[in-house]
């Protein structure tokens, strides 16, 4: 299978050369053992799957690590453990080690959960660790594009806005619809639609009995299951545990527990709601995006076709408002500058996505599952801008939709195609586009 670049790769070689340990975190079949293997030499690679390596290790974490640490420092390379999540002691281990020795890249963890926050970890490795999240593959990683570099284009003069953005790639709706409902992941995307969907099924089955243990106890695996189901068909909507509680028949205490562990395996995400500095909270619930329309998609039952004419606009909404936020959450790694994601809502009002970055910028996005635009499509974002909480920042308002033209309503008023999150220019290792 043709190995797909990985932007995250340049961030991981840059911190092999600052940080004593590096944690490379993500969910099940993101690709983090392969870009591992890929792009770092090891000086030992050590699979935390083998039941026999782990039982090994289990027993005296410091004097094995320690002896492998000292056998292996003549070669300058790093020690490799993949699926270190199922070894939680092994953190105080490697403090030990790397509080004696203080040479940058002497390890890389792998895992589907961070090792360092759950329960059972001994030691944080605070200052000594950085923690890398590797998410599925983005739209732009298998177009062969660079990271999408759209939020650096904010706070440019509002009417050079347009200047500052790629054309946006030639696509046809059925091609884009099917990039959705791919998803990211790897070895799953390339299949047929019943295979595929078969595949998530199994790959559901793998993390409740196989990566959960680790975060958390779960006495009902079988709700568990039904819950991600559940959260699948309601992607980009705001998180009502109330109904999920009644849907499971399950307590309160047990629904927000499993919340819990599924955001920190990067199954789902709760995205908060923005307030303005000094304001009232503007929305009683956080919303909740599943966080590969893929897997999100095949446990739905929906595949391409089930979003063809005649199909449920608000369905279509929903998932491709989901597949914009992953997109744009994915791409935060690689901008200049720090943004942080949220939604909004104030009945009859609601932007959904709102981007902040220092200096008082906001980018607000609306999301469209249709081919066309018209100015009311802003209505919103520009009642937000002018006269709602966002009136005292400089804001950007997008409008993001299934047609191919880039389209001004405006100064900083955009309708952007889809294609735009997989139009940027890669770099190679100078810097340079191409």
């Amino acid at each position: 299978m043709d190995i797909i670049p990985r932007h995250l790769a340049e961030n991981v070689a840059r911190t092999l050369r600052t940080t004593r340990v590096i944690n490379i975190v993500g969910p099940r079949q993101a690709g983090k053992t392969t870009l591992v293997r890929d792009m770092v030499e090891a000086a030992r690679y050590l699979d935390l799957d083998d039941e026999t390596l782990l039982a090994s290790l289990a027993l005296d974490p410091y004097g094995q690590l320690h002896t492998l640490s000292l056998e292996t420092r003549p070669t300058e390379l790093p020690i490799v453990i993949d699926e270190v999540q199922r070894l939680p002691q092994i953190t105080l281990a490697l403090k030990r080690i790397v509080d004696r020795d203080r040479r940058p890249g002497q390890f890389v963890l792998t895992g589907s959960s961070n090792v360092f926050t759950t329960p059972k970890a001994l030691d944080s490795l605070a200052g000594r660790v950085s923690t890398l999240t590797l998410r599925p593959l983005s739209a732009a990683e298998i177009m062969r594009k660079g990271p999408c570099r759209l939020l650096d284009a904010v706070g440019v003069e509002p009417s050079a806005l347009a200047r500052h953005l790629p054309s946006p790639a030639s696509f046809q709706r059925s091609d884009a619809l099917d990039l959705v409902v791919r998803g990211g992941f790897p070895e799953i995307r390339p299949l047929r639609d019943r295979d595929r969907m078969g595949r998530y099924a199994s790959y559901i089955d793998s993390i409740v009995e196989r990566d959960v243990a680790p975060v958390a106890e779960v006495r009902r695996p079988d709700a568990l299951r039904r819950m991600i189901t559940q959260l699948a068909h309601r992607t980009a909507e705001e998180l009502n545990v109330t109904s999920l509680c009644s849907a499971l028949g399950a307590r309160k205490e047990t629904v927000n527990t499993y919340l819990d562990v599924l955001v920190r395996l990067g199954i789902v995400h709760r995205l908060g709601a923005w307030t303005a500095s000094g304001a009232r909270k503007e929305v009683r619930s956080p919303k909740l995006h599943f966080m590969d329309m893929g897997c999100a998609t095949a446990l739905r039952g929906d595949d391409s076709k089930s979003f063809g004419v005649g199909a449920d606009p608000v369905a279509l909404g929903h998932i491709l408002e989901s597949f914009v936020f992953c997109e744009l959450e994915k791409s935060l790694p690689f901008l200049d500058h720090h943004w942080e994601l949220y939604h909004w809502r104030l009945a009859p009002r609601e932007v959904d996505i709102v981007a902040q970055a220092p200096g008082r910028l906001l980018a607000l996005f609306e999301i469209k599952a249709s081919t066309s635009v018209t100015a009311n499509d802003f209505r919103h974002l520009d009642w937000f801008l002018t006269d709602g909480p966002g009136r005292s920042y400089k804001g950007t308002a997008f409008v993001i939709y299934l047609g191919e033209q880039t389209l001004s309503f405006g100064p900083g008023r955009l309708a952007l195609p889809l294609s735009i999150l997989w139009s940027f220019p890669s770099a190679d290792r100078t810097g340079k586009q191409r």
